[in-house]
């Protein structure tokens, strides 16, 4: 790991100094164990400040619409699948970015070690190779890191970066699950009845506090349709309202969604926002044959069209 900062570090550091880029978003470490904070950074004598571990969790794609200068980012496999919509979108030139890619194993989630830790509070943490070492006031801990990830890393395709400029470091294994889907297949075997259930359950947790579109890297509309006047989405905590916001959101992802998980990351309620748009995600793949954020060449399929699409789902 040393070694992969260390070589983030001099790259950067060389971009800046030959006046290749204006700015580098990338990690910064944070004031607390297993945390990291996205960093901006202008200057060479600054570049120290990247650093890079498993809780480099959010999707730095979210920092580049509306950006004018050249900018070096730190990318990886997810985000480099966002900066391709991105890119695919409008959003940005493939000339105005430099993507510093860098192989993932995955993401730490702090809710479930919380859940396994009872609440106790974590003074140091350190990774060893597929065990993480957790010591608190009074204890110490050494938990298999593969438990640990994030349900979207668990699953991931994609944990080389798909698109960049400089890859850091080695690539490494893609997820050993062979069904990306399967929790999604068990899903749809429930009855129409138990899955709005489920999802009724789910969504009457969520306070509108808008953290899964602040972190979203698709969610860049200057004016979201909950804020559009008229008012044609009721924006109080009541469940319908609730219910046809997150309902129009998965829509407006869907063959877009690069399942980084930011928005579940970001819900401070625990809302399980993953499954909505990881069905969506299998139906476009199945529909369409898509996969969101693979090749900027081939257009999302709700942004083009093709006689020979199959059409069995609006028969």
């Amino acid at each position: 790991m040393a070694d992969l900062i260390a070589e983030m570090r001099q790259a950067a550091r060389r971009l800046l100094e030959e006046k290749k880029v204006d700015l580098i978003i990338g990690f910064e470490k944070g004031t607390l164990p297993l945390r990291s904070s996205p960093c901006f950074i202008r200057h060479p004598e600054d570049v120290d400040r990247l650093t890079w571990d498993s809780s480099c969790e959010n999707n730095l794609a979210k920092y580049l619409p509306g950006r004018k200068e050249k900018i070096g980012i730190i990318a990886k496999g997810c985000d480099s699948r966002a900066i391709v919509g991105l890119i695919q979108e409008k959003q940005l030139e493939r000339e105005q970015v430099v993507i510093l890619g860098v192989p993932c194993q995955g993401m730490l989630d702090r809710w479930k070690m919380e859940q396994l830790l009872e609440g106790r509070e974590v003074l140091e943490a350190e990774e060893r190779g597929e065990e993480l070492y957790l010591k608190g006031c009074d204890f110490e801990r050494t938990l298999p890191r593969a438990e640990l990830l994030h349900r979207s890393c668990q699953v991931c395709r994609h944990r080389n970066p798909v698109l960049y400029d400089l890859l850091l470091g080695e690539r490494v294994a893609e997820s050993p699950v062979p069904d990306e889907y399967a929790e999604i297949r068990e899903f749809e075997r429930k009855s129409p009845e138990e899955r709005w259930a489920y999802f009724t359950k789910e969504i009457s947790r969520c306070i509108r506090c808008y953290g899964c579109r602040n972190a979203c890297p698709f969610c860049y509309c200057r004016e979201c349709f909950v804020d559009a006047e008229p008012l044609w989405v009721g924006k109080t905590i009541d469940l319908t309202d609730t219910q046809l916001f997150h309902l129009v959101r998965a829509f407006h992802l869907a063959g877009r969604c690069v399942d980084c998980g930011a928005c579940e990351r970001a819900c401070p309620m625990g809302v399980d926002l993953r499954k909505l748009n990881k069905k969506l995600e299998k139906d476009v793949e199945e529909l369409f044959g898509y996969k969101a954020g693979l090749s900027l060449e081939e257009l999302p399929p709700l942004a083009t069209f093709r006689p020979e699409d199959p059409q069995e789902f609006i028969r």
